[in-house]
């Protein structure tokens, strides 16, 4: 402790799901479950996408990516709750400050990339529906290297800032009130006054940036690709809006949770293991989703995983 009473360098202690303690063994069961069907479907996805040449093609590449980024946030939340789960059944669980900041960062990182892969997304269906003419010239194998580059740099630069600023602010309380850490969280545990305000005010910012700012520019694609469509004939509308129907799903899947997760920080509900439970699930959804999406609704992905599927059962 310091001489002003807060406390600089203890560990935190997670809620994790000690409302329901009662079912341990089930939640452990469901997440187990839920991340295998994730490793097995992202990691399918992503192989047929990277051996099969006619799916190499930058829509695809952005779709691999985004499942990369899926596979890799499902790695830094499930096994957690696995461990938490079978090492202190439902009941708090302990984690040191640096940590807790890594697995922040890792998961706000990440899921900015999300939002900027979708923003890629939108842009390169933009040029391919509406500049058909000029869409070999502007959408350039190097310049996708350098898209997908921004799209991961740009977040993990942006939180990393955020991240440094809470490390910086000392804190008075030690539980927090989730199942795994989560930057704007950590600056609740802060009682440092214009500090924590000022911190919070930048994460407020840099959320902006990396979420709010990349939809507006996915709906305005969209938006453009619509009303091109409406101009057009009905094959080339059916045609392009099938292609850009599974990057929508995937958009709005990220932004129903995202906004949820926000509406309940804010509410903070009195039940625990309604806020843990739902808040770990509104981060899990989308990581399950997104394989299915691609898997069923590209049609492309999906004659292979078919075929694939229908090779190893033959055998």
């Amino acid at each position: 402790m310091t001489s002003s009473g807060f406390n600089v360098t203890s560990s935190l202690t997670l809620v994790g799901f000690s409302s329901l303690s009662g079912h341990s063994s089930l939640l452990f069961f469901v997440f187990l479950l839920l991340y295998l069907f994730v490793l097995f479907s992202d990691s399918l996805v992503i192989y047929i996408i990277c051996s099969q040449r006619a799916l190499h093609r930058p829509m695809f590449a952005f779709v691999a990516s985004l499942l990369l980024n899926s596979l890799t946030a499902s790695t830094l939340i499930y096994p957690k709750h696995l461990s938490d789960l079978l090492l202190s059944g439902a009941g708090l669980v302990q984690v040191s400050r640096t940590l807790c900041l890594c697995q922040g960062f890792f998961v706000s990182s990440l899921g900015g990339a999300s939002f900027f892969l979708l923003s890629a997304m939108a842009f390169d269906r933009y040029l391919s529906i509406c500049h058909p003419m000029h869409y070999a010239v502007l959408v350039t194998p190097a310049k996708v290297v350098l898209m997908l580059l921004l799209c991961w740099m740009l977040p993990a630069i942006l939180v990393g800032v955020s991240t440094l600023l809470v490390s910086r602010l000392p804190i008075c309380r030690v539980q927090l009130d989730r199942a795994y850490c989560n930057i704007n969280s950590l600056v609740s545990l802060s009682c440092a006054g214009a500090a924590a305000q000022l911190s919070g005010l930048f994460i407020l910012l840099f959320t902006a940036v990396i979420v709010f700012l990349p939809a507006a520019f996915i709906l305005f694609s969209y938006a453009r690709i619509l009303f091109i469509c409406l101009r057009r004939s009905r094959s080339f509308s059916s045609k392009a809006l099938q292609t850009c129907l599974p990057h929508l799903l995937v958009f709005f899947n990220y932004s129903i949770s995202v906004c949820l997760d926000l509406m309940l920080r804010r509410l903070q509900s009195n039940r625990e293991s309604d806020t843990t439970l739902i808040t770990s699930m509104l981060m899990l959804v989308p990581t399950v989703l997104n394989p299915v999406v691609y898997g069923l609704k590209l049609k492309e992905v999906f004659t292979h995983v078919k075929r694939l599927l229908s090779c190893r059962r033959d055998s």
